[in-house]
């Protein structure tokens, strides 16, 4: 089973940051504070169909058929989801 990486702090519910990168290659680690990318701040059911979508070429009216829903609610389930994005986008600039 595969794990997934964890997008919040599993104490205090709090934004985690990536502190450090490791290449088991040559065995070089980097150390800094780095931002997750807003894709990983999503919950696994928006990664899925982001996945999905990509996959699916983009086409809405595969994906409604896909997941046995009407191409409005489609519609409405990607228009949340880039809102979603921009604010995370948004508020990765303020930290900034």
């Amino acid at each position: 089973m595969k794990k997934k990486l964890p997008n919040s702090c599993p104490s205090c519910s709090s934004e985690l940051q990536v502190s450090s990168l490791h290449c088991n290659a040559c065995d070089t680690t980097i150390n800094g504070l780095y931002n997750l990318p807003a894709i990983t701040l999503l919950d696994p059911k928006e990664q899925e169909f982001i996945l999905k979508f990509v996959i699916n070429s983009g086409s809405l009216k595969v994906m409604a058929k896909e997941l046995n829903l009407s191409y409005p609610t489609v519609r409405n389930m990607l228009d949340e989801l880039i809102n979603k994005i921009k604010n995370l986008q948004e508020n990765d600039q303020e930290t900034i």
